[in-house]
Parts: structure tokens; C-alpha cells; sequence
């Protein structure tokens, strides 16, 4: 880790909170979409709205809960948050319908909605820019560490206890994730803010969104990346959803091979996150088109050797998650870092607060057509199709990558002819 990070205890605090939140998430999620999936046995469709029932509130509440986590003590929000959770947590251990199910992740993506750019906006907080891409990478080495420990947790809690358990510690690690950031300490930017805190409580809604929104046209990154990160996200939600009906389409296929399957995209994650902590002098975009890219094949290889029935599936299977998961690291890691960088701290939640809304977006419509494409066409051919169509997405934008660097060059070179007119 970096020294001075080491040192922040803000950070570590916030990091300890999100490393014991995020595992029990991972618990509960895998042992969902095993309980519905495979259990309940649950159609294309319906597996597409386990996805929607979190991704639905955090598209609607997207554009407000950026403005919320500005005006708002962040510490505040996300400690509530936590509390809340932990409760709805409680009520999907004793659920016996599916829509049970669907209501309380509904009611949980509202409340992850508001923590997400509260922990952003704390992370800026709590870190000076020069260490954001080192803190951006390691957060997300975390989540996708979680993603390795969780799932191999819920999959051997789950064949040994049943669900209930798993969920009885996801709720208690929401309401210790909580505890940790109740002695979060405030930053001399936390202070800095709260003397301009009434200011920005005098600006509606709206105007805050319409605010993050044109901070992101005048970065030019920015813009092209959230517009990579959209369009590469709604494709990649066609299939993503579809795993465990995939899975399906096997002979004599392992319950366990789907808590594999994302076990090794968390540990892909964890190793792009690992190299990228250490190697920060890289090309955001050119990584992004590669990150792509690596999901295509991973995704398009997925469903070419289930179509064949190739067996030893709980070996192919993980590899190629792994593969998925590394690029996956690739796209995503570059463009927080850079949001993070790019963006200051009195923007933080309205600039996350429009990217959140615009991936979210993706994650509603991806799944709807992908269980619509999977029920009309099969589950097969939807994967192949969005694997071919990530792999040509890359392929177009790193054949026009240079093109976009020099437009981002030449929007720069305009701002600062415009700024030396202005003072001139």
C-alpha cells in the first residue's frame, strides 16, 4: 500500500468498512441468485429482475442521490444506510417468494443509491489527489476481493447451513460496517465544505445535476469514457444476468460452479487492481478499449464451449471468469481513477451521481433485452452476440483512439487560449 496512505487512518477506516460491507454482500448475492437460479429454478426473466429490483432505484434515485450525498453529512448517510440494509438484509432470510425477493433488493438499491457517492465523495475527501489513482486501485481491489472471499464463502456456508445463515451475516456485517464509519474523522476538507454547506443547500436539485452534467462535457475524458462505460456496460448486461441459466444448458454441471464462476472474475479484478496500484502512469482510455475487448472473448468463449457441452466445465468455466473479471478491472479502475482526479471535491457526489445514473441506466435496459433474447433466441446465442459486439465496440475505439486523444487535446488547447484572452 502507499506509505502515506498507510498512514491516513480515515482511509484505512473507510477501507475496513467497505472490505466487511462488501463481503457480505457478496455472501448474500450469490446465495439469491443460487436460491432463485437454481433452487426456485426461475426463467431468463426473472432472473433479469433480481438484477433490475437493485438496479431500478439507483437509475430513478441516480441524478438526486449525487446531490444528496453534497448537501448531506456523508458520514450521516452512509451510517444510516448500513443500518437499513442490515434490517431488509434480515427480511430475505425468512422470504419465501420471489417477490420478497424483488422488494427488498428494490428497497436496498434505493439506500446504495445514496451510500455510493457519499463513500466517493468521503474518499475525496479523506485522500489528496496525488494518491487518488493509488486509493481508487485499491478500493477496488477490495471490492473484487470480496468477490473471490464471498462467493467461496457462501458456497460452502450455503451446502453446509442453508441460505438463512448466509444472510444473518450479511446483516451483521452492515451493522459493523456502520460502526466503523460512526468514528470516521472529519477531514479539513469535510470542514472546508461545511462553511459553503447552506450555499449549496440554496441550489435545487436539478440545478446541482444539470451542474455534474456539464462538468463532464468540459472533460473531455470524462465524457468519452462514461459514454465507453455506458454502451460497454449495456451490452456486456445482455448476458451478464444469464449466467446461472447458462450454467444451465450443461450436462451434469456443479451447483457450485456458478459461486466459481464469480469467484475467478473477483480474483481477475484483484490482480488488475493489484497492478495497477503499483503501474499509475498508464493510458486510461487505451486500457478501457482492452478491458473491453478481453470481456468479449471471455463471455463469447463461455458460450461456444457450453454450446458444444465441452466437459469439465468447473475448470473452463472459472478461467474463463478470470479472464472476464482482469478486463473487467481494465475498464472500470482507469475511469474512477480518473473521475476522482479530474473532479473536485465539491463535485464529487453531483459528477458520480450522473455517471451512476447512466450506468444504472444500462443495467435496466441490459437485462431486460437479454432476458427477452434469451427466451425468444436462447441463452447461447445472446452470449455470442454480446461478446461479438464488445469485441467490435474495441476494436472501433482503439482504431479511433487517436483520434479522440487529439480532440482532447485540442479542447484543452481551446480552454486555455480562451482563460489567456480573459486575463489578457
Amino acid at each position: 500500500m502507499n506509505t502515506h496512505l498507510g498512514k491516513n487512518k480515515g482511509f484505512i477506516t473507510l477501507m475496513a468498512a467497505q472490505l466487511i460491507s462488501s463481503l457480505g454482500d457478496w455472501l448474500s448475492i450469490v446465495a439469491i441468485i443460487t436460491l432463485v437460479g437454481l433452487k426456485w429454478e426461475a426463467s431468463p426473466m426473472e432472473i433479469s429482475f433480481i438484477i433490475l429490483s437493485l438496479a431500478v432505484p439507483m437509475a430513478l434515485l441516480g441524478p438526486f442521490a449525487g446531490t444528496i450525498a453534497d448537501r448531506f453529512n456523508r458520514k450521516t448517510l452512509m451510517v444510516l444506510s448500513d443500518w437499513v440494509r442490515a434490517g431488509l438484509i434480515l427480511v430475505l432470510a425468512f422470504a419465501n417468494s420471489i417477490w420478497t425477493v424483488y422488494v427488498c433488493l428494490f428497497l436496498i438499491g434505493m439506500l446504495s443509491a445514496v451510500f455510493v457517492p457519499a463513500k466517493n465523495g468521503k474518499l475525496k475527501e479523506l485522500v489528496p489527489d496525488t494518491h487518488m489513482k493509488s486509493a481508487m486501485s485499491i478500493t477496488s481491489m477490495i471490492d473484487s476481493g470480496t468477490k473471490v472471499l464471498g462467493p467461496l464463502l457462501s458456497g460452502l456456508l450455503v451446502a453446509a447451513f442453508g441460505t438463512k445463515l448466509v444472510f444473518f451475516i450479511d446483516s451483521a456485517t452492515f451493522m459493523v460496517s456502520a460502526l466503523l464509519l460512526l468514528v470516521l474523522p472529519k477531514s479539513n476538507k469535510d470542514l472546508e465544505e461545511e462553511k459553503n454547506l447552506e450555499e449549496h443547500k440554496k441550489d435545487s436539485f436539478k440545478e446541482e445535476f444539470i451542474e455534474g452534467l456539464t462538468f463532464i462535457k468540459g472533460n473531455y475524458f470524462l465524457m468519452v469514457g462514461m459514454m465507453v462505460l455506458g454502451i460497454s456496460l449495456l451490452i456486456l448486461q445482455l448476458s451478464d444476468a444469464q449466467i446461472i441459466v447458462l450454467i444451465r444448458e450443461l450436462s451434469n454441471v456443479s451447483p457450485d460452479l456458478f459461486g466459481y464462476i464469480v469467484t475467478s472474475a473477483g480474483l481477475g479484478m484483484f490482480f488488475s487492481g493489484l497492478i495497477l496500484a503499483k503501474k499509475t502512469d498508464y493510458n486510461p482510455l487505451q486500457l478501457m478499449f482492452i478491458g473491453v475487448c478481453g470481456i468479449g472473448v471471455g463471455f463469447g468463449m463461455m458460450a461456444v464451449l457450453t454450446s458444444i457441452d465441452l466437459s469439465l466445465s468447473i475448470l473452463w468455466g472459472p478461467t474463463l471468469g478470470l479472464v472476464a473479471g482482469f478486463a473487467a478491472g481494465l475498464v472500470f479502475i482507469p475511469f474512477q481513477a480518473a473521475v476522482q482526479t479530474d473532479t473536485p471535491v465539491h463535485m464529487t457526489g453531483r459528477v458520480f451521481g450522473v455517471i451512476n445514473s447512466v450506468t444504472t441506466t444500462a443495467t435496466i435496459i441490459g437485462p431486460l433485452l437479454g432476458g427477452w433474447l434469451a427466451t425468444v433466441i436462447g441463452v447461447i446465442p445472446t452470449f455470442i452476440i454480446t461478446g461479438s459486439l464488445l469485441i467490435l465496440m474495441s476494436i472501433i475505439g482503439y482504431t479511433l483512439k487517436s483520434k479522440i486523444e487529439r480532440g482532447k487535446i485540442d479542447v484543452s488547447e481551446s480552454k486555455q487560449g480562451t482563460q489567456g484572452a480573459a486575463t489578457s
